[in-house]
């Protein structure tokens, strides 16, 4: 299998382009299905996600074009199939972004119930409510769920908890649906706001995305239309803990800070000195390290994404520092891997304690999901030595060419298959 293989000591150093946002493009190439006509979408990252999305996409009968640098072009005019086969559905949670899509256009969907990494429990069962308020029958059995409606009638969704994959697939089914939806604690994430973009540049009509109430005027149909996707916040965070922990000063350009604002306000209270102009993010490690205590939230909490690189940073903290998960309850997985880096970190419940240390010690480590692997990177990064990381099916799935990315910064960094 192929590792990642770092020497750690090497300070990271210069300016990247924040690159599309994974958990943005996957529901938009998924919305594609609600159009006629071509959907060009650019900044598209060049992740085995999108691979799997794209191969989901085609097998239903949507006509999926990668046009080269960052472009793809989708048409869903011929589809023909309703139903998304459990062999690709299984490998992703965005997977079921299909449903939504599919009930709303074509009046049926039968789509597996959705895989990924193993961060615990991912119930459907917000997307399922969702779609019979707007009318569907919906059944589950054998491991797939099965939707039919005439035509889907618009009505008032309240979420018990915020969910951002069913606000995504409530509010994509809405748009064909035949009145007005109003979606109440609805997620307001900047990719649901960037998804309601791409439905307005097609024709849809929706307002409040990325307010915990949106509404949506159903339209007959939506037609093709060019989106630019929004920069990957979680990267660009992640790339921001890498730079902390290896000791050295990078920019990283086109990407917001307000998406970012609870991820900088943490660093900031670490001791690192974070600078914004305009849409460009610099950090310049500072040493020590300071404790912290964080707690992750939907957005414009601490996003759970980052709590793995955000763990990894504390590692060499100047006192002891806590982690809440409210998200994932699978989300330390990692932990004992960077113990075998020489981290001190015990868990209990959902609270990850962190006894700050002088050092790390390269060793060969697992990453166990995507945000994992970017935590195990950014230790490596750090580490007395050599550091070999496996598990890069998790890593390829949202780190775009992150080995040559990170050694254009001057990483000492090199992928061995």
């Amino acid at each position: 299998m192929p590792r990642l293989i770092i020497e750690g000591g090497h300070p990271l150093r210069g300016e990247t382009e924040a690159l599309g946002a994974k958990n943005a493009v996957l529901p938009i190439m998924a919305a594609a299905i609600l159009c006629s006509g071509d959907v060009l979408l650019e900044r598209v990252p060049d992740i085995s996600d999108v691979r799997v999305m794209a191969g989901i996409l085609t097998e239903l009968g949507v006509e999926v074009e990668f046009l080269g640098g960052g472009r793809l072009r989708l048409n869903a005019d011929r589809l023909a199939n309703t139903r998304a086969p459990y062999e690709l559905v299984r490998r992703m949670n965005a997977s079921f972004d299909v449903a939504g899509p599919l009930l709303a256009r074509f009046g049926e969907c039968e789509v597996a119930l959705p895989g990924g990494c193993n961060l615990g429990q991912r119930r459907v069962n917000l997307h399922l409510d969702a779609f019979r308020a707007l009318g569907a029958e919906v059944h589950r059995e054998h491991g797939m769920v099965k939707a039919q409606a005439t035509r889907l009638r618009g009505t008032s969704i309240y979420f018990p908890k915020v969910s951002v994959g069913a606000t995504k697939n409530a509010t994509m089914a809405a748009s064909l649906a035949e009145g007005e939806t109003v979606l109440e604690n609805a997620a307001c994430e900047p990719e649901i706001v960037d998804l309601a973009r791409f439905l307005q540049a097609c024709g849809a009509r929706v307002e409040g995305a990325g307010t915990p109430r949106i509404r949506v005027e159903g339209v007959r149909e939506l037609r093709g239309a060019s989106h630019a996707v929004t920069s990957d916040r979680i990267v660009t965070g992640t790339i921001l803990c890498m730079t902390a922990l290896s000791g050295g000063e990078v920019t990283v350009r086109n990407s917001p800070p307000e998406h970012l604002e609870a991820v900088l306000g943490e660093l900031r209270k670490a001791g690192q000195e974070v600078r914004v102009q305009g849409n460009d993010v610099t950090l310049s490690a500072r040493r020590p390290v300071r404790s912290l205590e964080v707690t992750t939230a939907p957005f414009p909490g601490f996003p759970t994404d980052l709590h793995p690189p955000l763990v990894a940073l504390l590692v060499l903290g100047d006192g002891v520092s806590m982690l809440h998960e409210t998200i994932f309850d699978g989300r330390f997985m990692y932990v004992g891997e960077l113990v075998r880096l020489g981290a001190n970190i015990r868990v209990s419940d959902h609270t990850a304690v962190i006894n700050g240390v002088r050092f790390l010690a390269g060793a060969p480590v697992e990453a166990s999901d995507i945000r994992a692997g970017g935590a195990l990177i950014a230790a490596a990064l750090a580490a007395e030595g050599e550091t070999s990381i496996g598990g890069l099916e998790f890593i390829d799935r949202g780190y775009e060419n992150v080995h040559t990315r990170l050694a254009s910064l001057g990483a000492r960094i090199r992928r061995v298959e």
